[in-house]
């Protein structure tokens, strides 16, 4: 009879759980294809409610794990999205609920925008390995890949991009890129090219080319391709910026105080590195141009917010004198006339010099000169002195004595005199020790603009 009852339980309980997992079978999916459904519906309050009821039944269903990463995303929370699918990922049972391709297609896109770039790679890497004929992974891993520094692997993986799918324009234009940073301008300009032919709503291929066309001195080509690039939210400024750079290339300093005013009023951050680099250059147009009042006041703002940056420091302590000495401000602003007279009042005035012949020369005047007549001279014979005056922004450099000392053996003149409105370099100095060359530097150039000036009234 015992034996009876026992069986009799056994039984019973036998068909208790295999009641329970039958009813679960039939309606888990239900429930599961019930809250896929919401989620379509874009009722993601109920389906949420429905998931971690499901979750609290079965925490490692990974249909629902998959569900509750769905619905994160469409609620913009990808931290708890990105959580939900790693979970999924670790429980590793996939089935008609979870569509691999599509959960591994989404976690990668997580994993890269939380910037992690290994755990992306090896989803794609496993996408491509998944359906190796499929381009668009090939692709990720290149681009991937290159982000990583990994370049050789990376023109691999987009040549192999291209190689199943010619027409793949991203894989053209992240090709071109890896070959443009590795010094490849003739290959990476066909890529480029290339990109530009099969996705032409690429605006970022515009930048990147038209930097290789200016580096290689077609500014007509540059300009055409940073105009387009402006299309391109995450180009826009900095192409204005490059527009600017390549006016300044052609000497179109007018043209590149546009550009990058432009530039300048379109940035949000005043403290970007666009930012920065627009108002450099900016300034180092205006000092072109004459304008120190508005190239100071632009080295000033990027002072401000970066005081270390390039050489500002430098250029605002250049320019003290300016701000305090009027007569070094009419020097360096004013027009070609006003300068040659100024020059000759200090040849005359301060230097003692009489001026023979007056000669333009790039960012200055010469004058070729003798010794004014004294008593003392008057029997001598004079040597002539080729004496040169410049307006310039940078030190002066040996190769400055060395173009001067041409012009001499030209004009068979054996003394010259460089009077600039900056100083000399070192090596400057010591090869102009050895030769017939006086330099003369800022500081004594403001002596003699005082004495000039003195000697007017």
């Amino acid at each position: 009879m015992s034996i009876v009852i026992i069986l009799i339980i056994f039984f019973g309980i036998a068909v208790g759980v295999l009641s329970y997992f039958l009813i679960r079978m039939i309606l888990v999916p239900k429930r599961i294809s019930s809250v896929a459904e919401l989620i379509k519906q874009n009722r993601m309050g109920t389906a949420a409610k429905a998931v971690k009821a499901i979750l609290a039944k079965d925490p490692r269903s990974s249909a629902a794990h998959y569900l509750m990463g769905k619905i994160y995303l469409a609620e913009n929370k990808p931290e708890l999205a990105l959580m939900e699918f790693k979970t999924v990922n670790a429980i590793g049972q996939f089935d008609m609920d979870i569509p691999e391709v599509e959960f591994r297609k989404l976690i990668a896109n997580l994993f890269e925008r939380f910037n992690q770039l290994e755990e992306a790679l090896k989803e794609y890497i496993l996408l491509a390995k998944t359906n190796p004929n499929n381009a668009e992974y090939y692709y990720h891993c290149s681009r991937i890949f290159d982000e990583r520094g990994k370049a050789d692997v990376a023109v691999k993986y987009a040549r192999k991009a291209i190689e199943l799918d010619p027409r793949h324009g991203k894989a053209h234009f992240v090709l071109g890129l890896i070959l443009y940073k590795t010094k490849h301008p003739i290959e990476a300009k066909t890529e480029f090219e290339a990109a530009i032919k099969h996705d032409p709503s690429n605006y970022d291929v515009y930048y990147y080319l038209g930097k290789l066309l200016k580096e290689t001195n077609d500014y007509t080509g540059a300009l055409l391709s940073f105009e387009r690039a402006q299309k391109s939210p995450n180009f826009k400024i900095k192409a204005l910026v490059e527009r600017g750079g390549t006016y300044m290339s052609q000497g179109s300093y007018e043209n590149a105080t546009i550009e990058l005013e432009r530039a300048i009023k379109l940035s949000k951050d005043e403290g970007s590195t666009e930012s920065l680099y627009g108002r450099y250059f900016l300034a180092a147009s205006y000092e072109k141009l004459k304008n120190l009042d508005k190239a100071i006041e632009n080295w000033e703002k990027i002072y401000t917010k970066k005081p270390q940056f390039k050489d500002v420091s430098e250029k605002l302590t250049q320019y003290q004198e300016y701000r305090t000495d009027d007569y070094m401000k009419d020097f360096l602003t004013c027009g070609k006339e006003e300068f040659s007279d100024l020059c000759k009042q200090v040849t005359t005035n301060a230097l003692n010099l009489a001026i023979r012949d007056t000669m333009e020369t790039a960012n200055g005047v010469d004058f070729i000169t003798v010794e004014n007549e004294t008593e003392k001279w008057l029997a001598t014979k004079k040597m002539p002195k080729l004496l040169r005056f410049l307006r310039v922004s940078e030190a002066l450099d040996e190769s400055a004595v060395r173009s001067l000392l041409e012009n001499m053996k030209k004009l068979s003149i054996i003394r010259g005199i460089i009077v600039t409105s900056t100083t000399f370099t070192r090596t400057a100095v010591e090869f102009a020790e050895n030769r017939s060359v006086e330099l003369f530097h800022k500081e004594q150039l403001q002596e003699f603009l005082k004495k000039a000036h003195e000697s007017q009234q």
